[in-house]
């Protein structure tokens, strides 16, 4: 087993934050990357987070540690800030989270508008839509068709399919409009079923001075909805997609399916294995917020084929020695030793996870000859809506993914 001496030689800002000793962790944090991961796949901040530690979390912050990097377990800071139930750490990593966001995108319009600009314009529509195995079911299943409008550095993109979260999707016909050169920017929403713009211009300059951590500070009722309601995390699982070439024609005569849509031949692929994963914690939850959590399933999951499982507490028996955010007494040798085995032991409070998990089937139709390129005229489109969607940041995980050669004139 590995010795203090060695914990801090190796993992020294880690070591800091687990004695809690914010005032070393201070003078300690030039001499070591800010980012290293220690055996359990937590950065510093992450550890000072999960065990509680507000004062050494308000250094690294300071700092400029990552609030947005997920620790092993795809969680990010603000997730397990949630799930301690302690509303000032959930206010300082919430205002740090914002304070990022904000700055990221102010930073990254110009360079994407820079980018639409310089590609040709055009109008595209979309299709995807994805089904299921079980019969009659599929009209449930997500699906829109997205219409894009691009001239100069101007967009509109016109969805139906606002979000899909927790197996739950939102619709509603939205129209979002971009207009921008290299010192301002606009955004337009316009709702059309309720008749209603939203309209916001913004300096980009301007917006820059004027962003400081006191003007994106949380306010207490946003701090108590968010431990007051499941921490959710929905994303589609990429690791085993594959693409499988559809054939044509009977049995010994089989070629390769082609089709034509919006008058190009297109080949016909299937994708396998489009697994949507929606995780759930409540470990930070009162009874009655669970029970409430409950009463609002969805009644179509089960009719929908969704698998489900119930994560319960498993940090292992509780010692005399414990404290809240080290419930079986774990030692800093037994932590930072990689070759030491944990097994249901961990830091943090103990988890209370649900994991469903939803199973699509979906048809791939690729263009080789389509005038537009995937890469360079509509990602950046993507990119500039996700900032603002997360639903676009979901899409964008999709059509990311390394397809065989060709533009996705539909996916269904």
């Amino acid at each position: 087993m590995c010795s203090l001496e060695d914990i801090r030689s190796r993992y020294g800002l880690h070591l800091r934050v687990w004695q809690n000793d914010y005032r070393e962790l201070e003078a300690e944090i030039r001499k070591h990357h800010i980012e290293e991961v220690d055996p359990r796949g937590r950065t510093a901040l992450h550890l000072a987070i999960s065990l509680g530690h507000l004062e050494c979390a308000t250094v690294l912050l300071r700092n400029n540690a990552s609030v947005t990097k997920e620790n092993a377990k795809g969680w990010t800071v603000l997730q397990e800030a949630i799930s301690t139930g302690d509303p000032d750490l959930v206010m300082m990593v919430l205002q740090y989270r914002d304070y990022d966001r904000v700055n990221s995108q102010l930073n990254g319009v110009p360079e994407l508008l820079s980018k639409i600009q310089k590609a040709s314009d055009f109008y595209v529509e979309m299709k995807w839509e994805f089904t299921s195995w079980i019969p009659l079911v599929s009209k449930m299943c997500p699906s829109d068709v997205y219409r894009v409008w691009k001239s100069g550095a101007n967009l509109r993109v016109d969805t139906t399919l606002l979000n899909f979260d927790n197996m739950r999707w939102e619709r509603g016909r939205r129209s979002y409009m971009f207009k921008g050169e290299a010192g301002w920017a606009e955004f337009v929403e316009v709702d059309h079923d309720n008749q209603v713009v939203n309209r916001e211009h913004f300096e980009l300059s301007q917006e820059r001075e004027g962003l400081t951590l006191t003007s994106v500070r949380p306010t207490e009722d946003q701090v108590a909805s968010r431990l007051t309601t499941p921490i959710v995390c929905t994303a589609l699982d990429t690791k085993n997609i594959s693409f499988e070439r559809n054939k044509s024609g009977f049995w010994g005569w089989r070629t390769d399916k082609t089709e034509v849509v919006q008058e190009y031949e297109a080949k016909v692929f299937t994708v396998n294995n489009v697994n949507v994963v929606t995780r759930s914690r409540t470990e930070h939850l009162t009874e009655e917020e669970k029970a409430k959590y409950k009463d609002n399933r969805n009644p179509l999951e089960s009719l929908l084929g969704i698998a489900e499982e119930h994560i319960g507490p498993q940090n292992g028996v509780v010692t005399e020695t414990a404290t809240v955010n080290n419930p079986t007494s774990i030692t800093p040798e037994e932590y930072f030793d990689p070759e030491f085995e944990l097994g249901n032991r961990d830091i943090g409070r103990p988890t209370e996870l649900c994991i469903k998990s939803r199973k699509f089937k979906a048809t791939l139709w690729l263009c080789e000859d389509y005038p537009l390129s995937l890469t360079e005229q509509v990602i950046p489109i993507i990119n500039l809506m996700a900032r603002s969607s997360a639903h676009f940041a979901k899409l964008r995980d999709f059509i990311t993914l390394q397809f065989p050669p060709g533009f996705p004139v539909k996916i269904g």
